[in-house]
């Protein structure tokens, strides 16, 4: 008996031994908040199907990267970096190398042609078909899968999310975009707008503050047109800031045109809700606005301004700005910079404007503002707005807020970073706080970017 047992040992451990290891795959992420998301989509269906991360792209069986194509230099970037993919590939040839996201989307087989290590393309409705994909290439042929789709919200996958802080989680709430901005290759890439329903979204905010996530930033191309049956984004808002009053919550990205008051009051109405709105205007030239064929115009834009600071009083408010758009002159250049000093934004993102292949400005309109232009003008913008945003940071000196630490600062350990319910960054002394924690920081200092304080009780 003893002697059987002893040989069912050594067989298992002779089991063991000939396991197969698992394949690593490693995931790069380039551009947003929603490919962030994504990102966390590809990584459940990846560990899903038996993969495991890989530290670094060396180490990896399956190298991935997730792109944007909403410039050119993003899509610059990528290039540079799978031309390093190649190298790779040249010594361990059984890589497998693929590209997802809006610029595989873009490029689709093409992206096959122009870069000879690329195995895989998959777009951004295509993710559940990656694992039929890297079969194709293990058989010898291309794994290609970009085709859109008019349903696809992936809400019954949940999200994985590693190398993340353990605080902040984005949730994305719809897919897609109707708008067509003439400037903008979204509608191409990621297809028409549909609201995911919002039984899966309250599902997934509940499983993150059970997780111990302390904030949930909502994510959409128009976050404010959601709409699912009889709900819509201000019910939504409302319905996520019900489940934890220790569970922050932010959203991105508003579209003029839908933000409406109904969604202001929600905002007001919850504490948890932060006090901060993303309003892209991206020019303040009507005429530019037009062309753009973005639906308000300047003073349509700034009375949503106007609302926002009569129903939330010292909400912050940021914007997204091109300069340089086809045609602009330099007076219509200076009506951007007067609208940045009428709305005072608390900072900006901001772009010079750079053509994208499909768009209707790149079909319709000429690229005629010299590089030169472009770069003087966004040197104006960048400048305008340090200025603002230092401006509005004084305005902070000597004032107490609730900071929610997500990690150390940037340059020491010994301090930690956080954000105020305005998305203003604040560092502050360690002291005994870790991330999670809800810290109130009295403003001693400030730069046009930061603020920096010393916690009190």
């Amino acid at each position: 008996m003893d002697t059987q047992v002893g040989q069912m040992e050594e067989i298992s451990v002779t089991k063991e031994k000939i396991t197969a290891p698992k394949l690593k795959f490693f995931l790069e992420t380039y551009g947003c908040q929603m490919n962030i998301a994504d990102s966390e989509l590809v990584t459940a269906i990846l560990l899903n199907q038996g993969y495991e991360p890989a530290p670094a792209p060396a180490d990896a069986d399956l190298i991935l990267t997730n792109t944007c194509a909403i410039r050119e230099n993003a899509e610059e970037r990528v290039r540079s970096r799978l031309r390093e993919f190649r190298k790779i590939k040249l010594h361990k040839p059984d890589i497998v190398v693929g590209v997802l996201g809006c610029m595989a989307e873009r490029l689709k087989e093409k992206l096959l042609v122009e870069e000879d290590c690329v195995d895989i393309v998959v777009g951004p409705d295509a993710y559940r078909t990656l694992p039929f994909c890297i079969n194709e290439v293990n058989e010898g042929r291309k794994g290609v899968n970009v085709q859109l789709s008019r349903e696809e919200t992936y809400s019954d996958i949940n999200p994985v999310r590693l190398g993340g802080n353990g605080v902040t989680a984005y949730i994305s709430i719809m897919r897609g975009c109707d708008n067509m901005c003439s400037f903008c290759v979204v509608p191409f890439t990621r297809g028409r707008e549909r609201s995911r329903e919002p039984e899966s979204i309250i599902r997934e905010a509940r499983q993150l503050s059970d997780k111990g996530y302390r904030e949930v930033t909502l994510l959409g191309q128009n976050v404010n047109s959601y709409r699912y049956g009889d709900t819509g984004f201000a019910n939504l808002l409302g319905m996520v800031a019900s489940i934890n009053p220790l569970l922050r919550v932010r959203f991105s990205t508003s579209n003029p045109q839908d933000m409406t008051d109904d969604v202001l009051y929600t905002i007001k109405k919850f504490d948890n809700i932060c006090k901060y709105v993303h309003l892209p205007v991206q020019s303040g030239n009507d005429r530019i606005l037009q062309l753009m064929n973005r639906s308000y115009n300047r003073q349509y834009y700034m009375e949503r301004i106007k609302a926002i600071r009569k129903i939330l009083p010292g909400c912050g408010i940021s914007t997204d700005i091109i300069t340089g758009f086809c045609s602009e002159t330099e007076i219509e250049h200076k009506d951007t910079i007067s609208l940045m000093h009428e709305a005072e934004f608390d900072f900006a993102y901001m772009f010079k404007y750079s053509e994208r292949p499909g768009t209707l400005a790149a079909r319709k309109f000429k690229d005629d503002v010299p590089e030169e232009d472009k770069s003087r003008r966004l040197s104006e913008i960048i400048q305008t707005q340090q200025d603002i945003s230092y401006s509005s940071n004084l305005k902070d000196l000597n004032r107490v807020y609730e900071v929610l630490v997500e990690g150390n600062s940037r340059k020491s350990s010994r301090y930690l970073s956080g954000r105020s319910s305005m998305n203003k960054v604040i560092v502050f002394p360690a002291g005994e706080h870790k991330p999670g924690d809800y810290v109130k920081v009295l403003v001693t200092k400030c730069t046009p970017a930061t603020l920096l304080g010393e916690p009190v009780n």
